[in-house]
């Protein structure tokens, strides 16, 4: 690996160059084992320690197959979908590699008693199979996390309908918090070039995800002028959700839970922010009752910030908390797009506000290829800016976990892997230095 390293750092590597470098025989990776599945067993979902449960370890480095590329990673970072592998829920994720290994030889690489965890990198191309014309080793990249065998007619339209879709790193091997990566090729897209390896790694799933659910004709179709109200706005899905908004010409309406979250919404752009602790909203009286009154409290909350406006499109990912009041506060024939339930899947809601006033729930799952990499060029472009708020070491994710977990965090938390140090990778200088303010707005608040 310290060739790999020092061939990256010198930067004056050529195609021929990188594909000469001899590969290591193995890495290091962060881990889930499928011996632990039982570890957290018992145990409420917050108890579940995500430092017990994923492990650096050096494993083999995976074979190359037809289509796809072995990427040396600089940096990656921590999705709610880590957090999820680690305290094995909904289930453990080795029932997701089992299934793929069924599929075909190749997939069967995928099932293995540990499964190397992470959905997002930024690195560099070391090897391409068979078939890759568009990349090539050296390419600095990012990757996006839709995998999918485009077999089926079904995924032609929009990919993410494919019946063999996954997310990389979460339903399949070989994930992105590790020294290196398998992807398939059209994973990759170009590394906006004013942003460090550990910026650049930290938008992938959220960013696209963001696009999809709130821009795209698949999700909510957001329009200038509308009133959006974004759950955790200043959290990993929420401060993408929250600059789209802004750049659309819509008119977010943030939640947060604490004033330094509210500041970093102010930050962004945002005037029209909910500090819902401050506030004492409680949507629940108990474990199965939700409060109404709440509801309508939050609701009239709403439409002082708007000037008399309800809501137009609800940007849901909390889940079972939230969704009671994010049907109810929808206007008339609104949109309620949800994904994620970070709170619990089953969600509850009265659906006579649903049904009577014409309102439309949307489900939304990542993003199609095409939607990812529209939401990647408008990072580089530098209308879109990483939400990167602190950076961890590879042997430090398991508290990088446990503080997305625990909701310590704010935007999103980075690791480093192969990158030595942050800070490295940028080569547009000037670019940068015209972002550099909201490039840092997460880390300054």
């Amino acid at each position: 690996m310290n060739d790999i390293l020092d061939a990256i750092l010198a930067s004056d590597g050529t195609a021929a160059d990188f594909g000469a470098l001899p590969l290591p025989q193995s890495y290091r990776a962060v881990t889930v084992q499928k011996d632990e599945t039982a570890l957290f067993e018992g145990m409420d979902s917050l108890a579940k320690d995500p430092r017990k449960s994923l492990h650096v370890d050096e494993v083999p480095v995976p074979e190359l197959g037809p289509g796809e590329a072995l990427v040396a990673v600089m940096a990656s970072s921590v999705n709610y979908n880590t957090v999820w592998s680690s305290i094995f829920e909904p289930v453990p994720t080795f029932a997701f590699l089992e299934r793929y290994g069924r599929l075909s030889p190749q997939a069967k690489r995928h099932d293995l008693p540990y499964h190397v965890v992470g959905s997002d990198l930024a690195g560099v191309v070391l090897r391409t199979g068979v078939g890759v014309n568009a990349w090539k080793p050296g390419d600095h990249v990012v990757a996006h996390c839709l995998s999918v065998e485009l077999e089926s007619a079904d995924g032609h339209g929009d990919t993410m309908m494919d019946p063999e879709q996954r997310i990389w790193g979460f339903e399949t091997n070989f994930g992105g918090l590790a020294e290196i990566a398998l992807v398939k090729s059209n994973q990759l897209m170009p590394k906006p070039d004013h942003l460090s390896w550990e910026e650049a790694a930290a938008s992938g799933l959220v960013n696209s995800t963001a696009y999809r659910q709130l821009v795209s004709r698949n999700g909510a179709g957001m329009k200038q002028g509308d009133n959006v109200l974004i759950w955790g706005a200043s959290g990993g899905l929420g401060s993408y959700a929250t600059q789209f908004a802004l750049a659309g010409g819509a008119n977010p309406i943030c939640v947060v839970s604490s004033p330094e979250k509210a500041a970093i919404c102010r930050a962004m752009g945002a005037e029209a922010v909910i500090d819902r602790n401050a506030e004492g909203y409680k949507f629940w009286k108990d474990e199965h009752t939700q409060d109404p009154k709440e509801w309508k409290r939050f609701g009239k909350r709403i439409r002082e910030l708007t000037g008399g406006e309800d809501i137009d499109i609800v940007f849901e990912h909390p889940g079972r908390e939230t969704f009671g009041a994010s049907v109810y506060v929808t206007r008339k024939g609104g949109t309620i797009t949800t994904c994620a339930s970070t709170s619990g899947y089953m969600h509850e809601y009265d659906n006579r506000y649903l049904w009577m006033s014409l309102k439309k729930i949307v489900g939304s799952h990542f993003a199609n290829y095409r939607e990812a990499w529209e939401a990647n060029r408008l990072v580089a472009k530098g209308k879109i800016h990483p939400t990167l708020s602190k950076v961890y070491s590879l042997e430090e994710t398991g508290q990088a976990a446990y503080d997305v977990h625990r909701n310590l965090h704010q935007g999103k938390v980075g690791v480093l892997a192969l990158a030595p140090e942050e800070g490295l990778g940028v080569r547009d200088h000037e670019m940068r230095a015209r972002h550099l303010d909201a490039i840092n707005r997460f880390r300054n608040v």
